[in-house]
């Protein structure tokens, strides 16, 4: 890990900004304090760091604005925080593509573990395409009108490029790469998000409910068990 990465922390709480930078600081972290959700944008689209952490409640475009439009462009770290601690607003945020959720008042301590954990996750899951590559050596992977280029990390779907983020493409991939195989929530989040996550399997949901509106894939659910990609007999 990078220890020199860049973190943003989105809060209009001057001592909190203060506080997680000096932990931060501790663990070798560069780290930059923003106030509105507004100056975070212009920073994502400038000069975007390895993390994000975002209050929700801020003055003008809220955290979860802010989350929906980070998660836009790539698949970046983003640990949410929060004074609310009801179930549906920890849902909200992971549906909007946030990695983590913490309830304030945190242990700086621990929120600084977990973002160190976040960033060793996305590099194992960025460091390149390490799974399945025995069973499917080939370039591409063709499931119907679905095409994976393998080596370049581009898929097309009819024909027309279609723009992932990291985790969509690897989920995707291991759907594909074996179609018709019941793949359980444990399974995928070992695949696509590494076998030292500790985070909810709901996490898998929300992944193919953003796959789903991009691509029209044939993914259907195994209720009590997980995911796979249906594919008929003659498609494939």
């Amino acid at each position: 890990m990078n220890e020199q990465a860049l973190i943003a922390i989105v809060d209009d709480d001057d001592h909190i900004r203060t506080l997680l930078q000096a932990y931060l600081h501790k663990e070798n972290f560069r780290t930059i304090g923003l106030s509105t959700a507004e100056d975070a944008w212009v920073l994502a689209q400038t000069n975007p760091p390895a993390l994000w952490i975002l209050d929700i409640m801020l003055p003008g475009m809220d955290g979860y604005e802010l989350c929906r439009r980070i998660r836009e462009k790539g698949e970046v770290p983003i640990v949410m925080i929060s004074a609310k601690d009801d179930e549906v607003d920890k849902i909200l945020g992971l549906e909007l593509g946030s990695d983590d959720y913490m309830v304030k008042p945190f242990s700086p301590r621990e929120l600084v573990a977990r973002v160190k954990r976040q960033l060793e996750r996305w590099m194992k899951v960025n460091g390149g395409d390490r799974r399945f590559t025995e069973s499917n050596g080939d370039e591409l992977i063709a499931v119907g009108a679905l095409q994976l280029n393998v080596l370049e990390r581009r898929i097309f779907w009819q024909h027309a490029e279609i723009d992932l983020t990291s985790k969509e493409y690897e989920m995707v991939k291991v759907l594909a790469s074996h179609p018709n195989r019941a793949f359980t929530r444990d399974e995928l989040l070992t695949h696509v998000w590494g076998d030292d996550y500790f985070g909810s399997d709901r996490a898998v949901d929300h992944l193919i409910k953003r796959i789903r509106k991009k691509i029209d894939l044939p993914i259907e659910a195994v209720w009590g068990h997980g995911y796979r990609m249906r594919i008929e007999k003659g498609d494939a």
